[in-house]
């Protein structure tokens, strides 16, 4: 297929307009980011529980794989009071987890800041980094300005058409508009998380008619098909994620990559237990024992600093029943290949669709 170049794959300077998801966590790997950028795609850095050293460190080893554009992904701060009396039940809660797996020591929980954000900001923007995107909300339009100055691509996230709007008003240069079929944590900043379960295919076109910049699918996209839709529907490129948890450079744990490999849409389930914030992943036993105290677990990033140890000790002890398994609403098209493979068999399933479209006419 021609790919024709638009306003996305113009102003990042890539030749496919395929995102592959700033996932936190260790996913993504500068060699996985790399590997998606060398193939005319752009990978992304997800930077979100990175110190600002290892922000810089990941940058640069990037810089030594490609020559060409990547981004990072950033998380807004979110920065809630510790009520000590929530930690203590929550900890109450989590105290046969632990002993289970011989944790000995509860997590010390400190007020949550906003110092590492704006010191991997400075980083970014010294490092000149193409792309630079944020989720769970909007950074200052003082931010975005400084960051667009230094011609540095900003990219918002939104849930609800309400959300882009208000990333097009902030000065973002384009917006991932990201379906409920999402895995992981969504980027839900305005209202409730249940009024903005919106679907990919619903959310997009809704977006596209009430913005001037481009738009961005993200959802429950895993291939060919997926792009091409998302494209239909007026997105100008795809933000994708599963599909590169399994790929060879990813760094997610084995037990997370052969959860999704083995897994089916029926298992899946958006969850509050391991973070404070509703995510989409397999349900495990975790999930189940926790399901009750689900209302009252303090909020983020604070019960994800409770489970911690948790989720680290288990993929330690090939426990995956207590792990966090983030997977999208679309895990039966993952494989376990590289992230170059991946993006060569999605191009090749266009061209396919595209000629038989062709034929047809």
């Amino acid at each position: 297929m021609l790919w024709h170049k638009n306003r996305v794959t113009q102003a990042i300077n890539i030749q496919y307009p395929i995102i592959q998801a700033g996932m936190a966590g260790g996913v993504t790997t500068p060699e996985l980011v790399a590997a998606v950028s060398n193939t005319g795609a752009l990978g992304t850095l997800g930077a979100g529980y990175l110190s600002p050293e290892q922000t810089q460190a990941s940058i640069r080893k990037i810089k030594q794989l490609t020559n060409l554009p990547f981004g990072v992904n950033l998380f807004v701060p979110e920065l809630p009071d510790i009520e000590e009396e929530d930690i203590e039940k929550a900890n109450e809660w989590l105290r046969p987890f632990r002993e289970e797996l011989n944790i000995s020591e509860k997590p010390k929980v400190k007020k949550p800041s906003a110092a590492i954000f704006e010191k991997q900001l400075k980083i970014i923007m010294e490092e000149q980094v193409a792309v630079c995107s944020f989720t769970f909300g909007m950074p200052s339009k003082e931010v975005v300005q400084e960051l667009k100055r230094r011609n540095i691509v900003v990219i918002g996230t939104a849930t609800t058409v309400k959300e882009a709007v208000a990333n097009q008003e902030q000065g973002m240069d384009m917006v991932v508009v990201q379906g409920s079929e999402a895995g992981g944590h969504r980027g839900t900043f305005i209202g409730a998380f249940e009024e903005a379960m919106i679907g990919t295919i619903a959310l997009v076109p809704q977006v596209v008619d009430h913005l001037d910049i481009p738009v961005i699918a993200a959802g429950g996209i895993m291939d060919g098909r997926g792009i091409l839709a998302a494209m239909i529907l007026g997105a100008e490129a795809v933000q994708m994620g599963t599909a590169f948890v399994t790929s060879l450079e990813s760094g997610a744990n084995i037990q997370h990559k052969e959860a999704i490999l083995n897994s089916h849409e029926e298992q899946l389930v958006v969850t509050s237990t391991f973070s404070g914030k509703p995510a989409r992943g397999i349900r495990n036993d975790f999930i189940t024992k926790m399901a009750k105290h689900e209302q009252e677990l303090p909020k983020y990033p604070l019960q994800n600093a409770l489970t911690k140890s948790i989720r680290s000790e288990a993929a330690k002890q090939n426990r995956p029943e207590w792990m966090s398994l983030w997977c999208g609403q679309h895990p039966r098209l993952s494989k376990h290949q590289s992230a170059s493979k991946l993006i060569s068999d999605i191009l090749s399933q266009i061209d396919e669709i595209m000629m038989g479209q062709v034929k047809s006419w």
